[in-house]
């Protein structure tokens, strides 16, 4: 999900942006959302987990680790998901919250949404992850629900993201949005997609795409 470029993602909405197509755009574009805040904090959570352990116990987690990751490259799904499921089980923070993170990623990708949020709920409600690892897992669980979840339960599963000091809050609010063209609510959507376009501090590419959906919507 973070190694697609989201630049080009919406030159096709102008034509697929109608009422009755927005739960078919959500699964189109709504997984390339977060894929740059997840790239920074699982990189962040690498760093943390190498200043926490023994640096045997962390270089052998560390190969353990990489090894996962090949099998992935490797397009041995399964096996990679073995690998870091017991990786998740033994290792610590570091390598061990990465890999939980990517054992709930591989469900996604197979198809187990449940699975995969089952997991992100886990992690979110683990008291011993850093606070902004459980925010990343309320985004990435969110992802996984959002089609099919009560729009009341998520919309307050995001509340608490998009406060202003919220590391999170420009994904949060972005799913808020997508969220309000799921249930039709195109004012909410719309003042949303604004908020989100004119605010500066906002990721440009974030802006940009507000911006395109906020014209296809008609301000």
């Amino acid at each position: 999900m973070a190694d697609h470029a989201q630049d080009s993602l919406f030159r096709e909405i102008d034509e697929e942006l109608k009422q009755e197509h927005y739960e078919k755009l959500w699964k189109k574009y709504g997984t390339y959302i977060v894929g740059a805040a997840v790239l920074i904090v699982l990189s962040v959570a690498a760093f943390k987990g190498w200043q926490a352990y023994d640096i045997k116990t962390r270089m052998a987690e560390g190969v353990q680790f990489n090894k996962a990751l090949s099998l992935t490259q490797e397009n041995k799904p399964e096996a990679a998901l073995d690998a870091f499921s017991a990786l998740a089980d033994k290792a610590g923070d570091g390598y061990g919250l990465l890999a939980r993170f990517q054992q709930a990623a591989h469900l996604a990708k197979s198809g187990d949404k449940t699975g995969a949020g089952d997991i992100y709920k886990k992690i979110s409600a683990d008291s011993g992850v850093p606070t902004l690892y459980q925010n990343l897992a309320v985004i990435l669980g969110v992802l996984q629900d959002l089609d099919t979840a009560d729009p009341a339960d998520i919309n307050a599963r995001l509340a608490p993201l998009t406060a202003d000091s919220n590391p999170m809050r420009y994904s949060a609010q972005e799913l808020s949005a997508m969220l309000a063209l799921r249930t039709g609510d195109l004012k909410k959507a719309k003042e949303i997609y604004t908020t989100l376009s004119q605010d500066a501090a906002a990721p440009s590419g974030l802006r940009t795409r507000a911006g395109e959906l906020l014209a296809v919507l008609g301000k």
